[in-house]
């Protein structure tokens, strides 16, 4: 009888049934007694119930938005005193959570400052991980972290290890603290002869986390609607500022930890650390020449030199997932816009604060087309190989990312078709990217547009593949077909 039951336990899915037959044994044959039979049963019912790593993180994220939302739907939240519609509230708490910057209200003018502060506090949770939040309240209350929670907290942070997990987490935590304050301080010292005191420090503190974790959220509505940085596009203190967050934010968690444990002995570095800053550093310098170049007689017209080496700069930085803007969009060249989606679609690096495609992803993509090229059958980077599992990784995540983001674009094209595809593809790559710029179109897409938007911004912090993982099922089998050669090229 005991089989039997276990049996039946095993395949059945609905706890109700768990608890009918815990009656069953209980009332009949007295075997719920028994700490073996006991055992058995709850182990097989709840390991039915618990959800991986990749699940809780895609789950939690969308618990986090939904109630975001709610809390911006409240009519606190809004200076008019009249809540706003669910859609734009999920709009506005998905774009904040996944630390993406798309708006269709601009935040200074919509909302007070109970739903500032609810927009930041998404914003701190996104661009961190809520994991890390999870741990460090187990950490304040001094409760035990096991394997799970362990488990978990590496895949939010993007580690490639269990061991020195919950050490790294700790040195997030106090390392966000240290920088946000930092660049609080260095804002407030604009802000404050500006605004007065106690707004001017809101306003450092605002915009500190909001380019730290990538958001490209702004309080500047006051000088005009959806302005950004347009108003300090000669302000050194502010830009530069605002650039270090972005890109200290961007490089990720991991690599903190390489430059804090080893410092600048660079050949101790991994080799992940090795390729986010070079990387890092490549773009950065290829893109400030390029910018400087194609902005010339465009966006940059009638700025001096150093101004407009400063707005190259920063225009090189911010669409790595940050979302300012120090210049006005719509006036970039053609060459200009192009490069700006090329840099969104690259994206920060794995476990940081910004999201997109990743910069190791391009980085693993291009050595393996030169490897082809080369007619080597291993993929080399820094006199290391990559493991080929990580190369198939990085073309899958490739394909999901231009596939889903093409689909999107094709569906608002058929849907509004007045818009320009330029700017559709603009908004598509800057939603799946998590950057947050925009050419103005953001506001005037209908539901449907509005609906895919929001999606891609939560597949593009969330990650293509944990999201994959999170919705399907695994499926495992042993037949594997014949050979056979297709024509390539």
């Amino acid at each position: 009888m005991s089989c039997i039951c276990g049996r039946l336990c095993y395949n059945s899915h609905d706890p109700a049934a768990y608890g009918k037959i815990k009656k069953k044994i209980s009332s009949g044959y007295g075997l719920w007694n028994r700490p073996q039979e006991r055992d058995f049963l709850k182990m097989r019912f709840n390991k039915k119930r618990k959800l991986s790593a990749a699940q809780t993180l895609a789950f939690g994220f969308a618990l986090i938005i939904v109630t975001g939302a709610l809390l911006l739907m409240l009519p606190i939240s809004s200076k008019d005193g009249q809540p706003i519609g669910f859609l734009d509230a999920l709009f506005t708490a998905t774009s904040a959570t996944c630390v993406t910057g798309l708006v269709v209200f601009d935040t200074y003018l919509q909302f007070t400052l109970f739903g500032q502060i609810v927009i930041l506090t998404l914003i701190q949770i996104g661009g961190l991980g809520f994991m890390t939040f999870a741990i460090l309240f187990s950490m304040v209350l001094r409760k035990k972290i096991g394997l799970r929670e362990r488990a978990f907290l590496m895949e939010a942070v993007s580690a490639d290890r269990l061991a020195g997990v919950v050490r790294l987490a700790r040195r997030v935590l106090f390392g966000t603290l240290l920088i946000e304050g930092t660049g609080a301080l260095l804002l407030s010292l604009r802000f404050c002869p500006m605004l007065g005191l106690e707004r001017g420090v809101w306003y450092g503190v605002f915009h500190a986390v909001s380019a730290f974790c990538n958001a490209g959220f702004d309080l500047f509505g006051y000088q005009a609607p959806y302005q950004s940085l347009v108003g300090f596009e000669s302000d050194p203190l502010v830009l530069l500022t605002i650039a270090g967050l972005i890109v200290v934010g961007g490089i990720g968690f991991v690599v903190w930890d390489d430059v804090v444990e080893h410092r600048l002995n660079i050949r101790r570095y991994t080799l992940h650390a090795k390729a986010v800053l070079f990387g890092t550093a490549m773009l950065l310098a290829g893109s400030t020449v390029l910018f400087y170049i194609l902005e010339a007689d465009a966006s940059f017209a009638g700025m001096t030199a150093p101004q407009r080496l400063l707005a190259a700069f920063f225009q090189a930085v911010t669409p790595r997932t940050a979302g300012f803007n120090a210049v006005d969009l719509t006036q970039l060249s053609e060459g200009g816009a192009l490069l700006t989606m090329l840099l969104m679609l690259v994206g920060a690096a794995p476990g940081s604060t910004g999201g997109g495609m990743k910069l190791t992803t391009v980085a693993v993509l291009m050595m393996a087309v030169s490897a082809h090229l080369r007619r080597r059958n291993d993929v080399d980077l820094f006199s290391r190989r990559i493991d080929p599992e990580t190369v198939r990784k990085a073309f899958c995540n490739c394909t999901f990312y231009l596939s889903l983001m093409l689909s999107v674009s094709f569906v608002i094209l058929a849907v509004q078709q007045e818009m320009l595809m330029k700017d559709v593809f603009f908004e598509c790559i800057s939603a799946i990217g998590t950057v947050g710029l925009s050419t103005g179109i953001t506001r005037d897409l209908l539901p449907l547009s509005k609906a895919l938007v929001l999606l891609l911004m939560y597949v593009g912090r969330v990650g293509s593949v944990t999201v994959f993982i999170a919705v399907s099922r695994k499926k495992t089998s042993k037949l594997r077909y014949p050979v056979e050669h297709i024509i390539i090229g």
